[in-house]
């Protein structure tokens, strides 16, 4: 499948008033639709559990209306494009990633959303509908966004240290040693979870090479064997150590995304940092910790003369292969303030909706993280959720499997960014 590479200018996202005071219409009373919204996405464990509690006024609203989700977690490239492919796609699909969604508008898969455009522009910035847009016609809902660049932290595990929360890469893996020498490992690594992993590298390659290279790097208009490439692949080996993490290189691959954060969020903590976005903390149902206290969060290091306001953003894109009276009524409830306010109250969430007020996120570090993604300098879109899925964002290939085998061997920098490179230019032909 040809490949549209994404223009520069979407890659320096401007999430300007991300959350501002104001809301806009809720759920209203559909009368006489009926039908069934059958929903795959990423979301499982509590991120799942929110969104269903968004859902719940719409169905109260309409009851005749019935919502089959399916929670599909990392593999949710693969469930939708194989449901795709089978003649038997969702109604809606939530996807982790816009490049996806610009794959399956060129094969002519996805539906518009052109019904609630009007709607949307009222309630999102044009950054974010120029991410929903492809060739003119608007695809893509961002109901969910995230700042990736964070560090969690158990905040007892830290005082035991002795530490603080360091500002820059030096001070960083100062306070990992002296965490280590306290008899803890200072990091939680979810290696289980490629997609961990593509996050750390590019908080890392953002700082390191800047954005600018950031920019060619995602569009592969500079090769993954680039020196830049390199060095950014040597500062991660400096977190992968495996006398530093949870379990181990071993112990690292076994470990699952929501397990490395109850590794840190614990009483008994494995770990003192998970290295992740504000999401975080709706990955564990049961959390023993209370937020400041207990477990607390900084910004990603600042390295070298990189900005200390660099953010990382991700974001979570409702799209839709079938149509209906019901599914186009559910995705203009999912652009309304009311909609989004309802999870941002709940906690680990953000909204892109510029009418989700800044007191719905009743959580402080919540809202601390969504006020940073807001106030970032330079902002960059989450790299592999822009490049084709196969080499970006699919289990068990491409980015995922290589930065997990560069996990297994930190060393091998050369080898790993000369089959990244071998994997990206496969994938843009």
């Amino acid at each position: 499948m040809k490949n549209v590479r994404w223009p520069v200018g979407l890659l320096a996202l401007a999430t300007t008033a991300l959350v501002v005071a104001g809301t806009a219409g809720g759920a209203q009373q559909k009368e006489g639709i009926s039908g069934t919204v059958e929903i795959i996405a990423k979301w499982t464990g509590g991120e799942q559990d929110s969104f269903m509690k968004v859902l719940e006024p719409f169905k109260k609203a309409n009851p005749d209306i019935e919502i089959k989700y399916q929670g599909a977690g990392d593999n949710t490239p693969q469930i939708v494009s194989t449901a795709v492919q089978g003649g038997n796609p969702p109604n809606l699909a939530v996807l982790p990633q816009p490049g996806l969604m610009r794959q399956f508008v060129q094969s002519g898969s996805l539906k518009p959303i052109s019904f609630a455009r009007s709607l949307m522009a009222k309630n999102f910035s044009p950054a974010w509908l120029a991410l929903g847009t492809v060739k003119g016609n608007l695809y893509g809902l961002y109901f969910k966004a995230s700042n990736k660049s964070t560090v969690w932290y158990n905040v007892k595990s830290f005082k035991d240290a002795g530490v603080k929360t360091p500002a820059t890469w030096p001070a960083f893996l100062k306070a990992a040693k002296t965490i280590r020498a306290s008899g803890l490992p200072a990091y939680s690594i979810a290696g289980a979870n490629g997609w961990t992993l593509t996050d750390l590298f590019e908080n890392i390659y953002l700082r390191t090479a800047g954005p600018a290279k950031f920019d060619l790097l995602t569009t592969h208009k500079i090769k993954w064997t680039d020196p830049t490439v390199k060095v950014a692949l040597k500062t991660m080996g400096q977190v992968l150590a495996s006398n530093n993490m949870a379990g181990g290189k071993a112990g690292a691959l076994q470990t699952d995304f929501p397990t490395s954060v109850a590794n840190v969020f614990a009483t008994s903590p494995k770990a003192a940092m998970v290295i992740e976005a504000d999401f975080v903390p709706g990955a564990v149902t049961d959390n023993p910790l209370k937020p400041v206290s207990g477990f607390n969060e900084f910004a990603f290091p600042k390295i070298g003369a990189a900005p200390a306001g660099s953010v990382l953003a991700g974001g979570d894109v409702v799209v839709m292969f079938k149509s209906n009276p019901a599914t186009e009524a559910l995705v203009k409830y999912l652009a309304t303030a009311p909609a989004a306010t309802i999870w941002a109250e709940l906690g680990g969430y953000t909204s892109p909706n510029k009418n989700v007020k800044k007191t719905s996120y009743k959580d402080a570090l919540n809202r601390k993280t969504a006020i940073a993604l807001v106030a970032g300098n330079p902002v960059r879109y989450d790299m592999s959720d822009l490049q084709p899925a196969q080499f970006g964002s699919t289990t068990g290939q491409g980015e995922w499997k290589l930065f997990q085998d560069f996990l297994s061997n930190t060393k091998n920098v050369n080898g790993i960014a000369a089959k990244l490179e071998a994997a990206a230019a496969k994938a843009y032909k």
